[in-house]
């Protein structure tokens, strides 16, 4: 167990502390943004046959050429086409035999059935396999999943793709003092992190299956940890991370004999998170004010659920800072903003309960030292 680990070591440590998941497969055009389980390599070549590059005729010989008839794309033409005879041609339709070259449209000349132009041996046509060959590795194991990559893995002859099956997350929302709905009072507040800590996960590929709400009570606690664990392949908790008299994790995973990986991070907000694990499964806790949550879903929360989806270790970008950043001796010290023309911009309302700056901020800028104007710093996105 990492007691006070520095922020990357929190960061890199809940990486490696977990194998992905097993796979499953699915159809193609249910797989936008999962995680390729194995490499995936062209089926066919691409092109598959010679292909028109644009509108136009396709020629055999010198011409003039004599206009016999037409090719359509999925239609080829039977037989090759005869010396000094064209065709009208559309782009991606099978070159037909013997074919010089092909003549764009708004260049051509057209007599009745009688055509001239310029043109080049080979003009216009894609050869069969100029994009791949087949066998070609078009996709590895770990890419995710973008429109254009499924459209690449379909026209490749790809139906069925072998992706990580999601993690399900059950989130535990621990508190006597939230308020589900309505005006917040006497003293209570209202939830802010049930709503939202959804919306995160669904963004960072997780199957949110469960939200529960649980008292201050340590039997509780306890039975919904031991619950979670037995269906969910990562827990989420919110609050009871500190030690004070109502705050029950530690004691809950200990109850439970499970194990810390990391208790607490040298990062301002979030500096009482925790890693764990009960019975193998991962248990994220993440303290009770919005910020510092937000900031411990990122810290260890999604390296969790990148090495549980077979992702490769993130690494951050480097932004220009426009504002000086004071950081705590000893900590790292992550600040809401956005990048504005390639420059940080820090945000306003930065407390760790605050909700205004997370509101309207695209991500982090991480900072292990005090730094001024200009100065280079890690650039961490909201998801």
């Amino acid at each position: 167990m990492i007691q006070e680990a520095h922020w990357e070591q929190a960061r890199s440590e809940a990486y490696r502390s977990w194998k992905k998941l097993p796979s499953e497969e699915l159809s193609i055009d249910k797989c936008l943004d999962r995680t390729l389980a194995k490499d995936v390599v062209a089926l066919v070549e691409l092109p598959t046959h010679q292909t028109s590059a644009m509108d136009g005729y396709a020629v055999a010989g010198q011409g003039p050429w004599s206009i016999v008839g037409e090719v359509k794309a999925g239609a080829p033409m039977k037989g090759a086409l005869q010396d000094k005879s064209a065709v009208k041609i559309a782009t991606g339709a099978v070159i037909p035999e013997n074919t010089f070259g092909i003549i764009r449209w708004e260049v051509a000349t057209v007599v009745g059935d009688e055509l001239s132009g310029e043109v080049k041996q080979g003009q216009d046509i894609r050869p069969a396999g100029l994009e791949s060959a087949q066998g070609d590795v078009l996709a590895v194991a770990g890419t995710i999943l973008n429109p254009g990559l499924i459209g690449l893995l379909a026209a490749a002859g790809h139906d069925l793709l072998e992706v990580i099956r999601k993690p399900r997350a059950t989130i535990i929302l621990l508190g006597d003092e939230i308020v589900l709905e309505g005006l917040p009072h006497d003293g209570l507040v209202r939830d802010a992190l049930g709503p939202q800590l959804p919306g995160w996960l669904h963004r960072l590929g997780v199957e949110v299956i469960a939200t529960q709400y649980v008292s201050d009570e340590l039997e509780l606690v306890t039975k919904a940890f031991a619950d979670a664990a037995k269906n969910s392949d990562i827990i989420f908790t919110t609050g009871g991370t500190a030690d004070g008299p109502r705050d029950h994790v530690h004691a809950a995973i200990a109850a439970l004999k499970g194990e810390l990986i990391i208790d607490r991070v040298k990062v301002r907000p979030g500096h009482p998170m925790l890693l764990a694990h009960i019975n193998k499964t991962p248990l994220v806790g993440l303290p009770g004010n919005p910020q510092s949550a937000i900031v411990a879903l990122l810290t260890l929360g999604h390296p969790v659920i990148d090495a549980l989806m077979g992702r490769s270790e993130s690494e951050l970008n480097q932004i220009v800072t426009g504002d000086d950043i004071d950081v705590p001796e000893g900590f790292t010290r992550l600040v809401l903003g956005n990048v504005i023309d390639g420059w940080f911009e820090m945000g306003e309302y930065l407390g760790s309960a605050m909700l205004r700056g997370l509101a309207h901020s695209t991500g982090f800028a991480v900072a292990d030292k005090s730094m001024g104007e200009g100065e280079m710093v890690a650039w961490l996105p909201l998801p």
